[in-house]
């Protein structure tokens, strides 16, 4: 049987059981640049590679702000990445009118999980093309989320979502046991070292075409700027995270 004759909507079963548009969403996924967050017992890093569509256009943004104690970075649709973010921040905006205080990220994530699976209840509907990384902080702690188009969310020590993301995990996978206890400087270094694992051997990273956004229990969400992201790539040269395990 023909492929196609079961992916015309979202609420078509395949013979073998599979939703074809809910696939393609998440291979939208795939096929976006590369994101990723890491966090410690006090800290959470986002770090993105933007893309620039041409030499003529400006660079891509991949990180966005929902509140002080809450941001997103994302892989797949930037459009539709747009309508979620408008959704979180409005969420957060009225969580603050009614209760005075800031959105619990889970809840958050949540609801944005339950977003995304509605969309793949109705025929006149399309999942949305883009996966989320949620990190936040509230007060049962640090919290790194990802969220995908099927309606699943995972919470995670370590993520990388996009295009050439499975080097970057496999470098998480060597030192996510160091993150814990990592200083901040230590997490944007570690950030930065498995996006460079995950670039393309002829690209090289630099202040433009990297983003990384950084937040803590005493420190609001914030992008490092392009001198400070200048001088985190210069000290990749020297970093070494086996030396971290002697400190230790």
């Amino acid at each position: 049987m023909l492929k196609h004759l079961y992916d015309t909507d979202c609420v078509t079963w395949s013979p073998q059981g599979k939703l074809f548009q809910v696939e393609y969403a998440m291979e939208a996924v795939k096929q976006g640049s590369i994101c990723l967050g890491l966090k410690s017992s006090e800290n959470v890093v986002l770090c993105s590679l933007k893309r620039q569509p041409s030499e003529l256009a400006g660079y891509q943004e991949k990180q966005f702000k929902i509140d002080d104690h809450m941001a997103i970075a994302i892989a797949g649709l930037t459009a539709d990445a747009r309508v979620l973010c408008k959704y979180m921040r409005t969420e957060c905006l009225e969580y603050k009118y009614t209760y005075e205080s800031h959105h619990p990220v889970g809840r958050l994530v949540f609801k944005v999980a339950e977003k995304s699976q509605h969309k793949t209840q109705s025929g006149a509907k399309r999942p949305y093309g883009v996966g989320l990384l949620v990190a936040g902080i509230d007060p049962n702690g640090v919290h790194l989320f990802e969220t995908c188009p099927s309606g699943n969310y995972y919470e995670y020590k370590c993520q990388a979502i996009g295009s050439r993301s499975q080097a970057a995990r496999t470098y998480f996978e060597s030192w996510f046991h160091l993150f814990e206890k990592s200083t901040l400087e230590q997490l944007v270094l570690h950030g930065l070292s498995a996006i460079k694992k995950a670039i393309m051997e002829d690209e090289e990273l630099n202040e433009k075409n990297v983003e990384v956004g950084i937040l803590g229990k005493n420190l609001k969400f914030t992008h490092l700027n392009a001198q400070e992201l200048k001088d985190y790539i210069a000290k990749l040269e020297g970093f070494n995270p086996n030396s971290q395990i002697q400190q230790e």
